[in-house]
C-alpha cells in the first residue's frame, strides 16, 4: 500500500522542526485537553516547550544527553517531550507500571544521566521520588532524580548536579540520530531497548494518519501510557496533520468514556481491551450512543476477536474497528485502513504501510509462497536501528536487514496479512501444533465470554495441555466445561485442538499495550 498521506501533512521528520511548524501554520488550533479541562494549543505547546527547555539546560542537559523519564499521561509530559527534543536529547520513556528491578535495568543500561519522575508526593499510591532516590543511591548518585508535578510547569531537583561534570559525558555512545529507547515489555525475558530515531516514529505516524484518514477536525483518545512507542507516535501524527487529542492519566472506563463525550472523540484509540471496555459502557445504554462523533476505533496492540469490528460498528457507530500490527521495533508496519471492507477489518490486520516490506519465512529464512503459513519479518523506514545491547541484533535481524518478529502468519489471496500466533505462543500437545489464537477466537464468540486467553500448561502425558482462561460477560447463563466443549465440537474444531482445563477469572492480566501477560496465567494455573 503506498499513500501521499492527508493533505494537511507537513512531512518534516524531525520532532522540534513539527512542533515549529505546527504552530506557525495553526498556532490557535487545539493540540490537546485532559480531565482537568486544562487546554493546550499548537502555539502555546510551542513556548512552553521553549521555557521547560530553558528551566533543563541549566542542569546540564543538551545533545546527546540521555534522559529516562516515568510520568504518567499528563500535559506536563507532552511538554517535557517537546523540551527534550529541542535540546536534543536521547529519550528513554519508561511506562509508569515498572518498579526499582525494571527501572533500575533501563537506566543502567542506557547510561541514563537523568530519571524524571512524578513528585514530590506519590501518585496513585506509589512513592516514584522514593524508589527513584533509592536507585540512585545504589548507583552511586546517578542518574540525577528530578521530579515533574502536575500543574507546575518547573522541573527542580533533589540535588543539583554539576553541568560540567554531565557535559563531559552527554554524547550517546551509539548512532548520533538516536532520540529514543523505548523498552519492550520484558514478559517473557529482561526488557530490549529498541533504537529509535525521529524520522523512524514518524514514518509510523504517517502511516497510521494515512489508514485512518485524519484531519484537523479529528479528537483522538489519548487514554493509555504516554510513555508507549504508541503513545509518542501519535504525537508525531497530531503535529503532521494539526488534530487535536484528548488526555487522561488513568483509564477508568465510566470516568473516561464522559471524558471522550465530552470532548467530541472521533477516534477511540488504544486497542482490544480498551474496545471491550468501551462496549461494556455501551451496552449499558443500549439506545444512547456513548460516542456521538465516533468516525473509528484505531490502533493494536494486541489480537482482536473476529466478531470485534461488527460489534463495535453495530452497537457504538462509526465504520467500526481500524486495527493494525506493529511492535516496539517497527510499531505501525501493516494497517487496515477506512476504506477496506468490513470482511478484511475483522480478519486481518490490513496491508504493509508506505515504506514496509514483509516477507513471510520458513524457520531457516526461506521466503515462503502466498498465503503460506509462516514467520514475519519486516523491513521499513520506521523500523528501529538495533536494540541497546548490540549482541540481541544477530538474532534479531536476517542477512537481508529484516526484523524477525517472531509472530506467526500469512497473506490472503489479496495481500492482506492475517496473523496465527507467536511462535512462541504455540501449544504443542503430543506432537501436534495447536494455535492458540485459533482456540481463542472461536470461544470469543460464545455469548457467555466476554474475554479469553488460551495457553499451554505442562503436562507429563501429553507435553503440554490447553488450558482457556475465560472472563464470563456479565448476565449470560454459566460457561462449563461441558459447554465449552459442545461449543467446540459443534463448530468444527478438531478433537486435539479443545482445551482440556477451564478457568474463570474476574480478567486477565494485560500489559499497558493490551497484551494478555501469559506467563502469569501459566505461572498461576500450572498445578
Amino acid at each position: 500500500m503506498t499513500s501521499s498521506g492527508p493533505d494537511e501533512s507537513l512531512g518534516i521528520d524531525d520532532l522540534w522542526g513539527l512542533i515549529e511548524a505546527r504552530a506557525d501554520a495553526t498556532p490557535d488550533a487545539l493540540l490537546a485537553v485532559d480531565e482537568l479541562d486544562r487546554v493546550l494549543t499548537f502555539g502555546e505547546y510551542r513556548e512552553r516547550c521553549r521555557r521547560q527547555a530553558q528551566s533543563l539546560e541549566p542542569f546540564g542537559i543538551g545533545a546527546g544527553t540521555v534522559v529516562s523519564w516515568q510520568l504518567p499521561t499528563w500535559l506536563e509530559s507532552l511538554v517535557l517531550v517537546g523540551a527534550l527534543s529541542r535540546l536534543g536529547a536521547v529519550q528513554n520513556p519508561i511506562l509508569p507500571i515498572c518498579r526499582e528491578r525494571e527501572v533500575g535495568f533501563m537506566v543502567r543500561q542506557t547510561g541514563a544521566q537523568f530519571l524524571l519522575v512524578p513528585g514530590p508526593d506519590p501518585w496513585r499510591g506509589f512513592d516514584y521520588v522514593g524508589m527513584a532516590k533509592d536507585l540512585g543511591a545504589s548507583l552511586d548518585g546517578k542518574p540525577e532524580v528530578l521530579q515533574v508535578a502536575r500543574g507546575r510547569e518547573a522541573v527542580w531537583a533533589i540535588s543539583r548536579p554539576l553541568a560540567e561534570e554531565i557535559a563531559q559525558t552527554n554524547r550517546w555512545r551509539g548512532n548520533p540520530d538516536v532520540r529514543w529507547i523505548f523498552y519492550t515489555s520484558g514478559t517473557t525475558a529482561d526488557p530490549k531497548g529498541a533504537l529509535h530515531t525521529d524520522a523512524t516514529v514518524a514514518a509510523a505516524a504517517r502511516g497510521v494518519n494515512d489508514a485512518f484518514e485524519t484531519t484537523p477536525s479529528d479528537r483522538f483518545a489519548m487514554v493509555f501510557p504516554f510513555t508507549h512507542v504508541g503513545g509518542i507516535q501519535s504525537l508525531f501524527g497530531f503535529l503532521d496533520v494539526g488534530s487535536g487529542s484528548i488526555w487522561t492519566e488513568a483509564f477508568e472506563p465510566h470516568a473516561t468514556v464522559e471524558l471522550l463525550r465530552k470532548h467530541g472523540v472521533t477516534i477511540a484509540a488504544a486497542g482490544t481491551a480498551f474496545w471491550l471496555a468501551y462496549l461494556a459502557v455501551q451496552r449499558e445504554q443500549p439506545g444512547t450512543p456513548i460516542f456521538p462523533n465516533l468516525r473509528l476505533c484505531g490502533g493494536g496492540g494486541s489480537p482482536k476477536p473476529p466478531t470485534l469490528d461488527a460489534e463495535v460498528r453495530d452497537e457504538m457507530g462509526g465504520i467500526g474497528v481500524v486495527n493494525g500490527y506493529g511492535l516496539t521495533e517497527c510499531p505501525s508496519h501493516c494497517l487496515n485502513t477506512v476504506r477496506d471492507p468490513a470482511e478484511k477489518r475483522a480478519v486481518t490486520e490490513g496491508r504493509p504501510t508506505a515504506g514496509v516490506e514483509i516477507r513471510i519465512t520458513a524457520p531457516d529464512g526461506t521466503v515462503l509462497p502466498a498465503e503460506a503459513e509462516g514467520e514475519i519479518r519486516v523491513r521499513a523506514r520506521q523500523l528501529c536501528l538495533g536494540y541497546v545491547d548490540a549482541s540481541l541484533d544477530t538474532d534479531a535481524f536476517d542477512a537481508d536487514g529484516f526484523f524477525r518478529t517472531g509472530d506467526l502468519g500469512r497473506f490472503d489471496a489479496d495481500g492482506y496479512l492475517v496473523i496465527s500466533g507467536r511462535l512462541k505462543d504455540i501449544i504443542i500437545r503430543k506432537g501436534e501444533n495447536i494455535s492458540a489464537k485459533e482456540v481463542e477466537d472461536l470461544l470469543y464468540e460464545h455469548p457467555s465470554v466476554a474475554d479469553v486467553a488460551v495457553v499451554g500448561l505442562a503436562d507429563p502425558e501429553r507435553g503440554e495441555r490447553a488450558c482457556a482462561v475465560v472472563v464470563r460477560a456479565p448476565g449470560t447463563p454459566p460457561f462449563t466445561m461441558s459447554v465449552m466443549t459442545k461449543w467446540c465440537v459443534d463448530h468444527g474444531l478438531m478433537t486435539q485442538k479443545i482445551p482440556e482445563q477451564l478457568e474463570l477469572v474476574d480478567k486477565l492480566p494485560r500489559n499497558p499495550s493490551g497484551k494478555v501477560v501469559k506467563q502469569e496465567l501459566r505461572a498461576r494455573f500450572e498445578d
